[in-house]
């Protein structure tokens, strides 16, 4: 089958656009390459020959329908977003117009094109699944509340709010337009190919600079991790057995405060750097406590029945297993951190702050 994949130059992208060439489909990788999407990435499936790549901005939406038209999609898989809530925070105008704006135009253009080719087995089998997150639903706060995804959205941050308003337009499409639509919402990833700026990859860059993990307020902030594998599996599962118009959260069942994530990287480090290396220092790992990060959600939880009942999905990879291959893949490819800017954004962001209150 042929896949379209937005943003298949990012995080969550690349380990799909890798798991679909592995089971022979063919695939368009639609991506910028802005900050969040990295030419490497590209690089390793060049030479496929069910591999094209498309370098193309889902704001533009001329660009978009030639590729719609020119390579004919069975399923669009729609992940290039703006994702950092940081990065939302200090500039949300880029997470408007690449998730609200971008999403538009790929929803006005798939219509068209779905519509063009109606009344075939390609327009039939046609699905456009839109990627979120658990983040549009807010704060659960403290108790055992999951997140159903009957549950109304509360999002807290620029970031959340833009993929709220994403997720409403894809819905929007199908109910108006009739155009098949799926929406997925998960939990928080983590595996090989992510950003630096994000929680994971960020403590294990730090660790082997020696600069200290800055963790925000008391870091008990709780998430449900899920490995991306299994993240790209459920995706699968929806693709081939979803219903059209529904909506599937997808969570790894692993609920973990950050300050335990990051204890357990410090543990894993210490056993497998120590192993490589004689000369290496555990003592060199240290926190650095800094000031909450502004309407930071405590808790997010993803309850998933409606998923497994469908589809037969679950988790498959243990938090201990997956952060553990986690840290074995940074550590064998430490050139990623080259490649992308894993400088210290948020410790120095937080002291400007405190600088300019000071002044």
């Amino acid at each position: 089958m042929r896949f379209m994949v937005t943003g298949g130059a990012g995080f969550i992208g690349a380990n799909l656009v890798t798991e679909l060439l592995g089971k022979d489909h063919e695939v368009i990788n639609v991506d910028v390459l802005s900050y969040a999407g990295n030419p490497l990435v590209v690089e390793r499936h060049c030479r496929e020959p069910n591999y094209i790549f498309e370098k193309v901005d889902i704001c533009d939406s001329k660009a978009l329908k030639t590729v719609f038209y020119k390579h004919k999609p069975d399923f669009v898989l729609h992940l290039a977003a703006e994702s950092h809530v940081d990065k939302s925070i200090d500039g949300p105008l880029a997470f408007i117009q690449t998730n609200i704006v971008g999403t538009f135009n790929l929803l006005n253009v798939a219509t068209f094109y779905w519509k063009s080719i109606k009344c075939s087995i390609k327009s039939e089998a046609f699905r456009f699944v839109h990627v979120s997150t658990d983040e549009v639903y807010g704060d659960l706060g403290g108790g055992k509340a999951m997140f159903t995804e009957d549950m109304p959205y509360a999002p807290s941050s620029p970031y959340s709010a833009t993929k709220a308003s994403s997720d409403h337009l894809a819905r929007a499409w199908h109910r108006t337009y009739g155009l098949p639509v799926i929406v997925t919402n998960c939990s928080n990833n983590y595996g090989p190919f992510q950003l630096p700026e994000k929680l994971v990859p960020l403590v294990i860059s730090n660790c082997l600079r020696g600069v200290p993990v800055p963790i925000y307020g008391d870091g008990c902030q709780i998430r449900d991790w899920i490995y991306v594998q299994d993240h790209v599996r459920a995706l699968m599962e929806v693709v081939v057995k979803g219903k059209v118009g529904e909506t599937y959260n997808i969570g790894g069942n692993n609920e973990l405060r950050n300050i335990e994530v990051v204890s357990k990287i410090f543990t894993i480090l210490d056993e497998l750097v120590t192993l490589r290396s004689s000369g290496f220092d555990s003592c060199g790992f240290s926190i650095k406590y800094v000031g909450d990060r502004p309407g930071h959600d405590i808790r997010y939880a993803i309850d998933s029945t409606k998923l497994k009942n469908e589809t037969g999905w679950t988790p498959i990879v243990s938090f201990e297993s997956g952060i553990r291959k986690t840290v074995r893949w940074y550590l064998d490819n430490q050139g990623w951190f080259d490649s992308k800017d894993s400088s210290d954004s948020r410790i120095s962001e937080v002291e400007e702050a405190e600088l300019s209150e000071v002044g």
